[in-house]
């Protein structure tokens, strides 16, 4: 394994990992709207749920998912219709000030689970997990190689999001007015749903 190699899977996995997706839009507004400490569920969840996704897609599951066209087919349509849900509640979230007033339509940071489950229906995710496996995987014994790819792409993955979760936190202070908080989650909702059109528009998933 060469210092070339384990540079460029880094390089890769810290673009993909710090550029705007769904999980970065996704801990940018529960940081905004709920705080630090309660995204820290949603920032583990993300991250462990990648991770596992990536060991399994290693393992051949893409490889058995694309054998069967309708599972393939309506993972994609899965996934969008999703994110979608996903946009309408940031879109409709009520500024902290309001949620007591508005029980039922409290807003929540998802939760470790919900987190790491999103990640089978997250397209960019998906997209590093075939390229990540496909062209970085050392060539060595085939399983060290996809838990190093696995371990790697973690590592450099948990601080890049938690970046993202920082500036929602700094962005809370600075969007105290409820009005102005309205408008990023509009925002970010409306980011969320560009992030639809690949899935639909790219037949490799």
């Amino acid at each position: 394994m060469t210092f070339e190699l384990v540079t460029a899977l880094v390089v890769f996995a810290f673009v993909f990992s710090i550029t705007p997706g769904p999980n970065n839009l996704m801990l940018l507004a529960s940081g905004t709207n709920h705080g630090f400490r309660a995204t820290i569920p949603h920032l583990f969840g993300v991250n462990i749920g990648f991770m596992v996704l990536l060991l399994l897609v290693g393992l051949g599951v893409m490889q058995i998912i694309e054998a069967y066209p309708p599972v393939h087919a309506g993972l994609r349509l899965l996934c969008a219709a999703y994110l979608l849900y996903l946009s309408w509640k940031i879109a409709a979230a009520s500024p902290p000030s309001e949620q007591a007033e508005q029980a039922g339509r409290i807003a929540r940071p998802l939760t470790f689970i919900e987190a790491a489950l999103f990640q089978w229906v997250n397209p960019k995710a998906w997209a590093f997990a075939l390229a990540a496996i496909s062209i970085h995987t050392p060539p060595i014994d085939p399983l060290l190689g996809i838990v190093f790819v696995v371990l790697v792409s973690g590592l450099v993955n948990l601080p890049c999001i938690l970046v993202w979760v920082a500036m929602g936190t700094c962005l809370r202070r600075l969007l105290g007015n409820a009005r102005r908080l309205r408008m990023f989650n509009r925002t970010a909702a409306a980011l969320l749903v560009c992030s639809v059109y690949p899935v639909l528009l790219d037949g490799r998933f």
